[in-house]
This record gives structure tokens, C-alpha cells and sequence, in this order.
């Protein structure tokens, strides 16, 4: 192959020129003007490697729209006012720049495209490095495949249909040769699987540097890949999706399926196994917390294992962790309540106290009893929003006796793993004893409650499920103490629902419990069965397809919270117009009392239109591709 200078020719066209990237290991060194120098030696080609992993998205950043442009994440406008991610949420996308995207260079968190033809420029020379094993090359081969799929499988979720960068166009090509079209998404997705079947033989099952290499692509990452593609597009919005009949390419070609294909369900279902497998061969579990003294409740342990199982540092259950994109102190101190033994102890400019589940997400979880607080025969929704004073049963959840609105009781365990909120319990933080827990004291005025212009909980519940349960604020000065952790891309348990799903919509139900049960007997709940036929109003739910398909919903969105997989899979499942067109509500975060605090206020309305299930592409990349097509609506 001859010299070709990195800044290839094709970003004419297609507008795919240099964005900025993060670290992973290394970057290409400075200064590389040709190939040949980058594969001079290995210890050039793994930097160049490196550059690959350094386009990966920005998973716990406000720059990843899927963890503060969607629903379970309020900011308060003080803050977030000009956050893309919040015009995202509110409706305000548009084409001339657009918010948080990754194709072209135009409003754009990372141009996916430059990553694709690094890969491509990796694969083609990577036979170059003189004292490269063939061990390592074989390995560094299927890496730079796995990722070259991922970046396809990224792009695709986003945009539709999108050109499938299998190689490279020759410099000597002309300026029409780098004027490509979109493919259709079944296309896309076969190239995606075909990548993926050709890196997961040569990957390996787990990581033996853990010194040097966690975080890199292994064999269960690129099977967990694969079954996430497959499901994507068994998904309504791209299988039998006819809101998209005349989105066709200037040929003619319909980019996405409008005729439903039950066989799609079939091989996501498989695919689902085939990853669950490689990864039980690599040792992963759903995670529970096991350094429990002999003095902690089974309440206590149960919640820590939720917790635990995105926050502890490269746990089991997690088959995919980033480590360029930690949950670091940031995401942490944002999620952190202010919290104390009483009124006035720790000094509240420790934390920023800002990342606010909406009231609807504290709507979501289950009842005590394993099912939606709205089916529950047993729990009193028509009055949820009403004040009671907690009882000693609530010990491990709730201060006894502290008022709190009876929709923060009888709740099941994700929820107060997940949440805090006032008069609850925020179990750890230099106080390792259920006996006098540390309490949110959330009122304004009141050290967890609104102090300030903008260290305060838009809704007056908080993100617990993200910090680490042993971070300690200052009790004096304004230092946070957090220990990072690698913020989770897959965990088994999405694995486990996934496969869930794909079996319901592919054989029957009966099929699918045993995956959703095992992820809800960690949080300490019945089967599906059992639960409802014990205290639902449709006790036959779980048996029909329809009806296990809305609890497989449920479940996701509950067990994956604040971990960015809602936002797409509302869009994959065409239920965003139903979940983004809602008020925000919250608490009355300006009250001071328990009367005037426990009021329902709304703050804003999300807004979707049906155009947003698509991120529109640039303006000036369509002017510079007459080739390429815009997406519907925009």
C-alpha cells in the first residue's frame, strides 16, 4: 500500500475530518506524517491502537445524550439550561448543527467516521511492525474488528441507515468515489455480525493484564455486541416499521424495513445465548456485595448489591466497563445527596447535589410486592402523594418516624438502592452500622435541600444508584472523597434481559421467565409469576406475550436506571413519544415544611416528535454528499 497520509482524502466529501479524542492507553505519537512510521515498531502500533479505543463514546459525560437527554435525568436550569443533552430532551434538535452527534463535524461529540478509518488504516497494516508476535497481532486484529463493528452499531442507532465503511477509498480515487450513500439498516447490521463472527474466535475470554489492559475488547464484549445489534433491529422501530414506507435512498432503495420479519427475533434470541455462554465461560455472575459483617441486615446487603453491581470496580457481573469514561468524581458528586446523622453535621459545599431523577422514575419501580405500584392490589396508588410517618418496618429505608410521602413506602429494594430522597436512609459513607444510618434531610434550608443558586436536586430525589457507598464528604472545607469505577456498557443483567425479550417475541413466554427472574431474585423479588398471581389486578400478565413484553419493559427500565440504556431502547421499542412528552415533576424542592415540601410542582415538558427517533444529519454534510439523504421529518 502506498504512503497515505493519515488526513485522507475522503473527509471532502463526507465531511469525516480530525475531532478530538480521549485517552485509553496512548495516542499516535506527534508529528506522524505516513503510515509506514505509525507501523514502524509494536510499540507504535499499539498507540495507534490505542487511538481507536479513544473514540469510544463518553459514557458518563452530559456529552452522552443517553444519560441526560432523555427522562431520568432532571438538572436544574441553573446548570443545564444550555446542556445540548437538554435541548435534546425538550425538542430543541435541529440540522444546522446538530446536538450530540457522531457523524461529520458539525455539532458532533466525535466524528465516527474518522474512528472507522483508523480502523481501516490499522487492518491494513498492522502485518507491518517488525517484532509484533503473531500472538498479539492476531489479537490486536479482532480487537480493531470488534470496534470497527461498534462504531458501525453506534452509528446505526442513532442515524438509521448509514454508509458501511468496509475499506477505505484510494487517494488517487475521485471526489465522486467518496460520495457514498446509506445503506440499509438490515445491511448494516449483517456487516456488523459479520465483523463480530470474525473477531470473537481470536478474542480472548477474559483480560490477564489487569494491570495494563481492562477495558480492552474481549470475547464476551463483542458477543454481548453482536446480540445487542441483532436486537436493535428485531426492534419495531426497524422491523415492520411503517412510518418509514417512502424513506428510501436516491435509487430507490427502502433504508428501513417495513415489512415485520419474525426470524430477526430468532437469531437476536440466539445471539443473546451465544453471548450469555461466552460469558459464563469467562466467569461472569450478577454481582452481590460478600464483605458484609455479621451485623448487617440482609435489607442492607441486598442494596449494596444493587449498588455494587455498576459501582464496584470491575465487578463479575460487569462484561463491559469503560476506562476512558469512568464514573468519576464528577457523576458521583453530582448524584450525591447532601447527607447527615441530623440537621446540620457535614459542611453542604462538599457536593453538588444536582443529578435529579424526575418523579416519574420514582413512579417506575415496584411495589414491596414485585410489581407496578399502579397493579398492586395491596398498595394504595390514589393516595401516594399523601404524608405518613415511616414505621419501625421501614428502619432500613426510611428514619421511623420521619414524615415522607407514602410513595417512598412499600417500595421494592432497587428503589431505595436507587433513590434518595428526604427522610431516607443513604446507607455507608464513613458510617458502616445500620443502627444510625446517614439521612437525606431534603427541605429547603435543611442540609440536603436547596442552600444555594444551584447545589440542589431539581426534584428531590437523587441518583444513589451511581455513588460509590464508601465516598465521604468534608465535614468541613468543600472536599469530596470518591473512588471511581469504570462506568458499566453492558452488565449480565442486560444481557440476561435482552434475551428475555428475544425469547418472548421469538417462542412464548414461558420461555423467558427463568432470565428475568434471575436478575430479580438478586433484588430480592419473587418470580414473575409468583408475584403476580400473588398481588397484581392482572394476575395472568406474565403468561401472554404481550403481557410479558410490558414487564420485560418495566424490568429493564428499572434494573438498568441511570446507565444510558433506557434512552435508546425507548427509541428501539417506539415507546419515546409515549415517555417524552410528560411534564418533569418533582417535590416542591422550595418548600420548608413537610406540608409545603410534599407538593407535585412541574418544572418543564420533554418534548418528542417522531423525526427524534433519527438524529437528523448536518446541513453542510448533505451540501458536500449530494448522494446522501436526510432522515425523515427533519
Amino acid at each position: 500500500m502506498k504512503n497515505i497520509v493519515i488526513k485522507f482524502i475522503a473527509s471532502i466529501a463526507l465531511i469525516f475530518s480530525a475531532s478530538s479524542c480521549g485517552d485509553y492507553i496512548d495516542v499516535v505519537p506527534d508529528n506522524i506524517a505516513v503510515i509506514e512510521d505509525a507501523f514502524e515498531t509494536r510499540e507504535s502500533a499499539i498507540k495507534f491502537l490505542a487511538t481507536l479505543y479513544s473514540a469510544l463514546p463518553p459514557y458518563s459525560s452530559i456529552n452522552n445524550p443517553a444519560l441526560a437527554g432523555g427522562d431520568e435525568i432532571y438538572v436544574n436550569d441553573v446548570v443545564a439550561k444550555d446542556w445540548p443533552a437538554r435541548r435534546i430532551a425538550k425538542g430543541g434538535q435541529n440540522v444546522v448543527s446538530p446536538s450530540l452527534g457522531y457523524w461529520g463535524n458539525t455539532g458532533t461529540v466525535t466524528n465516527l467516521f474518522i474512528a472507522l478509518r483508523n480502523c481501516n488504516i490499522f487492518l491494513d497494516n498492522i502485518e507491518k511492525p517488525f517484532n509484533l508476535t503473531e500472538t498479539e497481532k492476531v489479537k490486536w486484529i479482532a480487537e480493531a474488528k470488534a470496534l470497527k463493528a461498534y462504531f458501525h452499531f453506534y452509528l446505526m442507532q442513532m442515524y438509521g441507515p448509514i454508509p458501511i465503511i468496509r475499506e477505505n477509498i484510494e487517494v488517487s480515487s475521485g471526489v465522486e468515489a467518496v460520495r457514498v450513500s446509506r445503506q440499509p439498516v438490515d445491511e448494516v447490521v449483517a456487516y456488523i455480525v459479520e465483523l463480530l463472527d470474525e473477531a470473537i474466535p481470536d478474542l480472548p475470554l477474559i483480560i490477564e493484564d489487569r494491570g495494563l489492559e481492562l477495558g480492552r475488547i474481549t470475547a464476551p464484549i463483542a458477543a454481548a455486541i453482536k446480540a445487542k445489534a441483532l436486537v436493535t433491529v428485531a426492534s419495531p422501530l426497524f422491523n415492520g416499521n411503517s412510518d418509514y414506507n417512502g424513506f428510501v435512498d436516491k435509487d430507490g432503495v427502502q433504508l428501513i424495513s417495513t415489512s415485520y420479519d419474525d426470524n430477526k427475533w430468532v437469531k437476536a434470541a440466539n445471539a443473546c445465548k451465544e453471548a450469555i455462554d461466552i460469558a459464563h465461560a469467562a466467569g461472569h455472575r450478577l454481582y452481590t456485595f460478600e464483605a458484609a459483617p455479621a451485623d448487617w441486615s440482609d435489607t442492607t446487603v441486598t442494596k449494596l448489591s444493587i449498588r455494587g453491581s455498576v459501582t464496584e470496580r470491575w465487578n463479575d457481573e460487569l462484561i463491559w466497563g469503560s476506562s476512558n469514561s469512568q464514573g468519576g468524581s464528577e457523576i458521583q458528586n453530582w448524584s450525591q445527596a447532601r447527607i447527615s446523622t441530623g440537621l446540620a453535621a457535614e459542611n453542604w459545599y462538599s457536593v453538588m447535589s444536582w443529578w435529579s431523577p424526575p418523579l416519574g422514575i420514582a413512579e417506575m419501580f415496584y411495589s414491596e410486592n414485585g410489581v407496578p405500584i399502579d397493579e398492586d392490589t395491596k398498595y394504595d396508588y390514589s393516595d401516594r402523594y399523601a404524608v405518613k410517618a415511616a414505621d419501625i418496618a421501614h428502619k432500613q429505608y426510611i428514619r421511623p418516624g420521619f414524615e415522607t410521602a407514602k410513595l417512598n413506602m412499600h417500595r421494592e429494594k432497587r428503589f431505595y438502592a436507587s433513590l434518595g430522597f428526604d427522610g431516607g436512609v443513604w446507607f455507608g459513607h464513613g458510617v458502616r452500622s445500620d443502627d444510625n444510618p446517614l439521612i437525606v434531610f431534603g427541605k429547603k434550608g435543611q442540609i440536603g435541600g436547596l442552600l444555594d443558586f444551584n447545589k440542589w436536586s431539581q426534584s428531590g430525589y437523587w441518583a444513589k444508584k451511581l455513588v460509590y457507598y464508601e465516598n465521604v464528604q468534608a465535614t468541613s472545607g468543600s472536599g469530596y472523597t470518591s473512588r471511581s469505577y469504570p462506568f458499566p456498557v453492558v452488565r449480565l443483567a442486560d444481557l440476561y434481559l435482552l434475551y428475555a425479550e428475544a425469547l418472548n417475541e421469538s417462542t412464548d413466554p414461558t420461555a423467558a421467565h427463568e432470565w428475568i427472574d434471575r436478575v430479580r431474585e438478586r433484588a430480592g423479588l419473587n418470580g414473575v409469576v409468583e408475584s403476580w398471581a400473588a398481588a397484581s389486578n392482572q394476575p395472568s400478565k406474565p403468561t401472554t406475550k404481550e403481557g410479558l413484553r410490558d414487564i420485560i419493559q418495566d424490568e429493564r427500565m428499572i434494573e438498568l436506571v441511570f446507565e444510558g440504556q433506557r434512552f435508546w431502547d425507548l427509541r428501539r421499542w417506539k415507546r419515546a413519544s409515549e415517555f417524552l412528552n410528560k411534564e418533569i415533576q418533582g417535590w416542591n424542592v422550595e418548600g420548608t415544611t413537610t406540608d409545603t415540601y410534599y407538593n407535585v410542582v412541574s418544572v418543564g415538558t420533554y418534548k418528542f416528535m417522531s423525526r427524534d427517533y433519527l438524529w437528523p444529519i448536518a446541513e453542510a454534510d448533505l451540501i458536500a454528499n449530494s448522494n446522501l439523504i436526510q432522515n425523515p421529518g427533519w
